[in-house]
């Protein structure tokens, strides 16, 4: 097994936490946009979450296809929290770019 390898290997468990943790990084944004600061959505940008949404969502099916938890949980996770930013920026200022 080369280094890589074992690194790859060594990595894997955190590689899972990290793919967790970095869809809930949109929480402050999911709340800002929802309860406290929702006459900003007006600046987010519409394209930029589908666009999140929609790469999200690719990397949730290649992962289901090659049976990768570390894939698809936390793109999976991702995919639903851009689809809220989404649904919130519609929401507060309709169809927008």
């Amino acid at each position: 097994m080369s280094v890589i390898e074992k690194i790859g290997k060594a990595l894997e468990p955190l590689m899972l936490v990290m793919g967790l943790v970095s869809p809930l990084a949109t929480l402050p944004q999911i709340y800002k946009l929802y309860f406290s600061h929702s006459e900003h959505a007006a600046g987010l940008s519409l394209t930029t979450w589908v666009l999140y949404s929609f790469i999200a969502m690719l990397w949730t099916i290649y992962g289901l296809y090659h049976k990768n938890p570390t894939i698809w949980v936390g793109n999976g996770l991702g995919f639903l929290m851009y689809l809220a930013m989404v649904a919130g920026i519609i929401a507060r200022v309709g169809i927008t770019f």
